[in-house]
């Protein structure tokens, strides 16, 4: 049992929100106004539509709000349930934090808690919950930089790809040495820039990149059809962990198209669920022996019974599907070297940590969004992990996440 005092956690899942200058400030003079850009306009109203999509209604009467622009279209709305708004901070005092005030509101820059758009800040905030380092995704740009693939010039949005990961490494990260952990995105329309910008960004030391969890909804190739194999090299050469955020697909499952949001953000789970089931049976595991996977807030409850269920159809259904010609050992012995789960609450996979895997687990405090447990976030890990040895405290709020990153225990690269 949990006796000892909790470790720092290192936290693989936490969200970016871009300065208003990312880009501006880094394409080429003449290309400048072709850049994501912010402008402030009037919001009347607001409804998410899908995984990062929003209707938006605007309007004289509407109350101001920040907007990215880009390839002449809005591209996204900062709001009050993605970064924390200073009015749910009573006067300045983490410890009032107040969740309820988080909601579609949509914001300015000028509402935002500073720990949402400061590097600084964000590592006082966190480090004041418990967290010693951070690993966050892009925001304007979504989950795995999915706004890139769908602009109409490629050329300038590669650009946009280079640029954000420039300002990733060397101003959210790189000065606080490895507290802000990089996670870099790639052009996902092209593969082989793909792989070299994992290998562009491995070389000044990122060891983990955002990429979509079913990339069939984005229009592209699956995993399956052999497309992405210089990206997985990549990754395998490097030992870049593939992390994959719900939501990167562009699509969340929904019951019915007037089910409440409520419904679809139960099953957030299905797609991370979807995924691994395609890297179990894809033969990716046994051809790249490097390559590891993360589901960052896919939660870890339903992990045992699909490793199950998929050993099981391995086992059974060989006669017809001959599974072995891809995957010659059962799925869940690749589980245990290649994937990573992520988790803010879930109590029953903690109940169910041997079934899991206490080497695959890594936790998450979904900074800044409503989900997150901060600045609880000690109090909370603390009550979860009361009856789990201080060993497997260890590995699932520090030591896992540092091996899927590649630090050591003081955040120095491990080579």
């Amino acid at each position: 049992m949990s006796s000892g005092p909790l470790p720092m956690i290192v936290s693989v899942d936490d969200h970016i929100i871009e300065p208003p200058d990312l880009w501006i400030s880094r394409f080429p003079s003449k290309l400048a106004d072709q850049a994501p850009r912010v402008e402030r306009r009037n919001i009347v109203s607001t409804r998410m539509v899908g995984a990062g999509i929003y209707e938006l209604i605007e309007g004289d009467e509407g109350r101001p709000a920040d907007c990215w622009i880009y390839d002449d279209k809005v591209i996204y709305v900062h709001k009050s349930h993605v970064a924390i708004p200073n009015w749910a901070v009573p006067g300045g005092d983490i410890t009032k934090f107040d969740k309820s005030k988080m909601d579609l509101t949509c914001i300015t820059y000028d509402d935002m808690w500073i720990g949402c758009t400061d590097p600084q800040a964000r590592i006082r905030d966190l480090e004041a919950a418990g967290v010693e380092a951070s690993l966050g995704f892009p925001t304007a740009v979504r989950f795995c930089g999915q706004v890139f693939l769908e602009a109409s010039d490629k050329e300038v949005a590669l650009l946009g790809v280079q640029a954000y990961n420039d300002w990733m490494v060397e101003e959210w990260c790189g000065p606080y040495g490895n507290r802000n952990v990089p996670l870099c995105i790639v052009p996902l329309w092209d593969v082989e820039l793909a792989a070299a910008e994992i290998r562009r960004n491995a070389a000044r030391g990122v060891r983990a990149v955002a990429f979509s969890e079913l990339p069939i909804h984005l229009g592209l190739p699956s995993i399956h059809s052999g497309y992405w194999d210089p990206f997985f090299e990549a990754c395998n050469e490097t030992k870049t962990t593939v992390c994959m955020h719900i939501g990167s697909s562009s699509k969340m499952l929904a019951t019915s198209d007037d089910a409440p949001i409520a419904v679809t953000a139960t099953l957030t789970f299905n797609n991370a669920m979807a995924s691994l089931s395609d890297y179990l049976f894809s033969g990716l595991f046994p051809r790249f022996p490097n390559l590891r996977v993360a589901y960052s807030e896919g939660q870890i409850g339903w992990l045992p019974y699909v490793l199950e269920r998929a050993d099981d159809v391995w086992e059974t259904h060989e006669g017809w599907m001959h599974t072995r010609k891809l995957v010659p050992e059962p799925p869940s012995t690749y589980y245990a070297d290649h994937v990573f789960g992520c988790f803010f609450r879930d109590n029953h996979g903690i109940e169910s940590i041997h079934k899991v895997g206490v080497n695959n687990v890594t936790y998450e405090t979904d900074y800044p969004h409503t989900d997150t447990t901060w600045p609880h976030t000690h109090e909370y890990v603390e009550k979860v992990l009361a009856n789990v040895p201080d060993e497997i405290v260890h590995k699932i709020l520090r030591g896992n996440a540092l091996d899927m990153l590649s630090l050591d225990e003081d955040l120095h690269l491990v080579n």
